[in-house]
């Protein structure tokens, strides 16, 4: 019975390989002193009103469009890490394309430079573009996925308003391209079996880079 319990143990290592290596490459953990260094006075701005406590740095494998494997990074509400590790973990072993996921503090903080460069994001403490309201990107549960090729449009006094500016080859959904998250889309799916709601469905404007719960 020993030699058979030995045998039995040594079966499981692979799996409890397996198991650790999941764990390094999807992972959760508060915001510590070197993070918030990067984010002090960019995405957590002197007036930020939100605990420290609240958020969570997750980093998280995902590809790019050339297949290369790439290790993202954001920062969320810790209400969101779990879904957002999950659901990046199906689109990692789906071969799921992001170009790039990075702090968006490494812009300054600025949205519009940050979706130019079609990085993908989550917490950033600031208001509604046009308005005195808070984002849901101030709480950490709001994320931009792809933004350049799935940009923010609205029709105001005849003129239509792209964000980014850069995106204006990307307002008609019916073309197709790369990065298009649209309902058939396994992104879209996922986050919507996850509880978010999705910026693409919104009528007074459109929001297809928005996920938000």
């Amino acid at each position: 019975m020993k030699h058979l319990s030995i045998a039995f143990l040594l079966l499981l290592i692979p799996l409890l390989t397996l198991a650790e290596e999941r764990d390094a490459r999807f992972t959760s953990s508060p915001i510590d002193s070197v993070v918030f260094a990067r984010m002090k006075g960019k995405s957590y701005k002197d007036d930020c009103t939100i605990p420290l406590s609240d958020l969570r740095y997750l980093r998280v494998l995902h590809y790019d469009l050339d297949g290369n494997v790439c290790r993202g990074e954001l920062v969320c509400n810790k209400a969101i890490s779990n879904d957002l590790l999950e659901i990046f973990e199906a689109l990692y072993n789906a071969r799921y394309p992001i170009e790039r996921m990075v702090l968006i503090d490494e812009y300054d903080a600025d949205d519009e430079r940050s979706m130019t460069d079609n990085n993908s994001s989550c917490f950033n403490f600031r208001t509604v573009a046009g308005t005195t309201t808070l984002s849901a990107h101030s709480r950490g549960m709001a994320i931009d996925i792809n933004p350049l090729f799935n940009p923010y449009v609205k029709q105001s006094r005849g003129k239509t308003i792209v964000s980014p500016a850069a995106a204006g080859p990307y307002v008609n959904r019916a073309k197709s391209f790369h990065y298009k998250i649209d309902r058939q889309d396994l992104c879209y799916r996922l986050f919507i079996a996850h509880g978010f709601r999705w910026g693409g469905a919104w009528r007074s404007s459109k929001d297809y880079q928005h996920f938000e719960k």
